[in-house]
C-alpha cells in the first residue's frame, strides 16, 4: 500500500476522524458499529433515517471508555476502522447460534470492519488485524476471535465483507476452531499479554 499507515484507538478526541470515515450513512445504512451491540427493534429503530439514534449509541460508548476499536490513517487521513471489544460487549454475538461460544474461555472480538472506497482490497484488514491483536494484548486479553466469511463462490461484492474475509484473518495469523454455518467459520488467534497490562476483563 502506498502511504503511511498509522492506527489509533477510537476516543472522543478522534470522535470527528471516525464520522468522517463512515460519513453520512454511518458506514452502512445507519449502522454505526451499532449492529453486534444491539439486537431486533433496537437496532433497527436506531438506524433509521441516517442512524442518528445509533450515532448517539456509540458516541455515548466513546465517551465513557474504553476504546470500542481502532481506526486505520493513511498519510493521516481516517481509512479503516475495526470493531474490538471484549465478547460479552457484542449482545447479537451473545445470542448468536452460529458464533455461540466455542468453550469457557475469556476471549474479545473483532466482529467487523469498513474500509473507504479508495483503500479497499489494499490489505488494511490484515493490518488491522495485527494492531487489534496488539490493543487486546496490552488489555489482558490471550484470545481474540473474529467471525469471518468464508465466500464459496469467488469474489463477494465489497458491501458483505464487514465481517472480514477468511482469508484476511488467515494472512493475519487466525485458525479456524469451530464452523457451525457453511460460509461463517469461528476463528481464533492467542495473545501473549506484556507485563503490566490491565487485568482481562470477562
Amino acid at each position: 500500500m502506498a502511504g503511511r499507515v498509522t492506527f489509533a484507538p477510537l476516543t472522543p478526541e478522534r470522535w470527528d476522524d471516525l464520522g468522517a470515515l463512515f460519513g453520512a450513512r454511518g458506514a452502512c445504512g445507519g449502522c454505526w458499529c451499532m449492529f453486534f451491540r444491539l439486537r431486533g427493534k433496537a437496532f433497527t429503530e436506531g438506524a433509521k433515517g441516517g442512524g442518528a439514534p445509533n450515532r448517539r449509541a456509540l458516541r455515548r460508548i466513546v465517551e465513557q471508555g474504553p476504546p470500542p476499536g481502532l481506526i486505520a490513517y493513511v498519510d493521516g487521513a481516517p481509512a479503516a476502522w475495526c470493531a474490538l471489544a471484549p465478547r460479552e460487549d457484542y449482545e447479537r454475538i451473545v445470542h448468536s447460534r452460529i458464533l455461540a461460544p466455542v468453550d469457557e474461555r475469556p476471549v474479545w472480538s473483532v466482529p467487523c470492519f469498513f474500509v473507504a472506497r479508495p483503500y479497499r482490497r489494499q490489505g488494511l484488514t490484515v493490518k488491522l488485524l495485527a494492531e487489534a491483536a496488539r490493543f487486546a494484548a496490552t488489555h489482558g486479553a490471550t484470545l481474540l476471535e473474529g467471525y469471518p466469511v468464508d465466500p464459496r463462490k469467488g469474489a463477494m461484492p465489497d458491501v458483505f465483507a464487514y465481517h472480514g474475509t477468511l482469508a484476511a484473518f488467515e494472512r493475519a495469523g487466525f485458525r479456524e476452531v469451530a464452523r457451525r454455518s457453511a460460509t461463517r467459520p469461528i476463528v481464533r488467534k492467542p495473545l501473549r499479554a506484556p507485563r503490566g497490562t490491565k487485568r482481562p476483563r470477562g
